[in-house]
């Protein structure tokens, strides 16, 4: 009898020091593991969403499906990936990391976000139903530089400007004058400060190269002929006040 309850107290202990042991593991390695997305405050959850095209990939003109579908898949949501993981990964980081880990961060968040939202807007002001400029965005546009003829020469000259190299053309709303302007961007982190994109065109080679190889110039007559103006034409209206162009 006595053997028997020294053998059964030795179970007990046993047992006692095994969940004793289960706890503390189990304690561990909830500190260890990060928290889960969804507790984390929105800067460092990572759930930027993929939109898709806002358009029949099929029925651009001189763009072809391949290319634009390509464009939209790879590069686009691409972009859309790494800002995820990388705000996840900024969220992650030890409260004593040092500050050159955070900042090398921040300067990929900057180029993944503006990414995504050129892209957005890119791909928003394409397949358009009008061939040409009309309301509030022509008016602007004619008050800044005389003619249309004289902005679009512009405009696809900035472009060629980029062709071989990246970057994007961007005719933007400057709030300071309430007017709008071409600028060139030779990467995703150059834009005007507090300006609105009205008009956004994609001079990196992946958004033509497929089509046209080296020939950026037969790329922008094709934008050209695929612009929707009447999306340009509401994002001027949102920005412009009436009576000021």
């Amino acid at each position: 009898m006595e053997t028997s309850r020294r053998d059964s107290l030795k179970v007990l202990a046993g047992a006692g020091m095994a969940m004793a042991l289960s706890n503390t593991l189990a304690a561990a390695t909830a500190q260890a593991d990060p928290a889960p997305a969804d507790t984390k405050p929105p800067a460092y959850r990572g759930t930027n969403e993929i939109k898709p095209l806002p358009f029949d990939a099929a029925k651009l003109k001189g763009i072809s499906e391949k290319l634009i579908t390509s464009h939209h898949q790879n590069n686009y949501s691409g972009a859309v990936k790494r800002l995820n993981q990388i705000q996840q990964q900024i969220g992650a980081l030890a409260k004593d990391a040092p500050p050159f880990q955070l900042g090398a961060l921040k300067r990929e968040e900057l180029i993944a976000t503006n990414s995504m939202m050129l892209h957005d807007l890119y791909f928003a002001n394409l397949g358009g139903p009008t061939a040409t400029p009309d309301g509030t965005i022509a008016n602007l546009i004619k008050a800044e530089y005389g003619s249309l003829e004289t902005w679009e020469s512009e405009f696809r000259t900035t472009g060629q400007a980029l062709g071989g190299g990246s970057g994007w053309v961007v005719l933007n709303y400057n709030p300071r004058n309430g007017a709008v302007h071409t600028y060139w961007s030779g990467e995703h982190t150059q834009n005007l400060a507090w300006g609105t994109p009205l008009l956004v065109m994609d001079m990196y080679e992946h958004a033509y190269q497929m089509d046209y190889g080296a020939d950026a110039k037969s790329y922008i007559n094709a934008f050209f002929q695929n612009i929707n103006w009447v999306e340009a034409n509401r994002r001027a209206e949102g920005v412009h006040a009436p009576g000021k162009a």
